[in-house]
């Protein structure tokens, strides 16, 4: 990938920063720039980045807990409020599609997490477009002109949610009509109605909507060939996507995994591939800084291709 392009995202992360800790991150060389993965703020300790060797400490100033709040005004647009919602989620997504984590003191009600207080680290995850990473993968995935239903798999951090949006690109570029459900903003990115990221031709967006009433909603009003979302978490996730299949509708979605084994010997995933809803795995591996990728079928699928 060109560095310049990475260093440019890069910098579009470190813009969400408040000024002074915005400068420790710029201070980075051009080539730390370009292999920078996420940004790591610890109130207290030195704000930190992660690169494919691990984390590295910066500066010697340490990150106050004002520098948390005024990260997450900045990446809000000074709309913390409006973001409720997606805070209570643990995290938000700021402009450019990078998602910021946030942990603190969560505030319950009725048993729910309602949000959190006293915020004590934040993680800036750096968005990233890989562009055609996925052009060989998305040729496996297309059997006598039909898409196979697909999860994608790695642990976290393993580059899911860039296959994923790479994939969304192809296939949509292909002639599929795909629909997304973004529910955090960091596929798409889409601002003002458009979206940040190239996802193709025919891909029709639904942000910020719980990815089980987006499936429902991009079914009954998008007349999609594949809905596509990411990170399978919950079991109304699954009932979403079953609904779905039995319209006839491809899927395409990611879960945390290192294996296939591992995949099927979870419980939520089991019930979606017992009842074949998804047929092949497109599982990445990481060594060295070097992802991999390959398609795997699922409950003895035998893959074509």
């Amino acid at each position: 990938m060109d560095d310049e392009y990475l260093i440019s995202r890069f910098s579009s992360a470190a813009a969400l920063l408040p000024y002074g800790l915005r400068e420790t991150f710029e201070n980075l060389s051009k080539v730390e720039k370009s292999l920078a993965e996420e940004f790591r703020l610890r109130a207290g300790l030195l704000p930190s980045v992660l690169l494919p060797g691990g984390e590295k400490r910066l500066g010697t100033k340490t990150v106050s807990p004002r520098d948390l709040v005024d990260t997450l005004e900045i990446a809000t647009e000074s709309s913390l409020h409006s973001s409720k919602e997606s805070i209570k989620n643990g995290f938000v997504t700021g402009l450019g599609g990078h998602r910021i984590g946030i942990c603190g003191t969560a505030i319950m009600k009725n048993g729910q997490i309602d949000g959190i207080r006293a915020v004590s680290s934040l993680t800036v995850r750096i968005a990233k477009e890989i562009r055609d990473c996925g052009r060989e993968v998305a040729g496996s995935l297309v059997e006598d002109g039909r898409f196979i239903s697909t999860m994608v798999i790695s642990p976290p951090g393993g580059g899911k949610t860039t296959l994923l949006r790479d994939l969304v690109r192809q296939l949509s570029n292909r002639g599929f009509k795909v629909a997304l459900a973004d529910e955090r903003g960091e596929i798409a990115a889409v601002r003002g109605g458009i979206p940040q990221a190239d996802i193709g031709m025919r891909t029709d967006v639904l942000s910020s909507c719980p990815r089980d009433e987006a499936v429902m909603l991009l079914l009954r009003t998008m007349n999609p060939d594949i809905i596509a979302m990411d990170e399978i978490t919950a079991p109304r996730d699954a009932k979403a996507l079953e609904s779905a299949s039995n319209c006839g509708v491809g899927l395409l979605a990611t879960a945390h995994a290192s294996d296939v084994s591992e995949l099927e010997g979870r419980g939520l995933y089991r019930d979606l591939l017992s009842q074949g809803i998804f047929k092949k795995a497109v599982v990445i591996s990481k060594a060295e800084g070097i992802r991999t990728f390959s398609v795997q079928g699922l409950g003895g699928y035998e893959c074509l291709k």
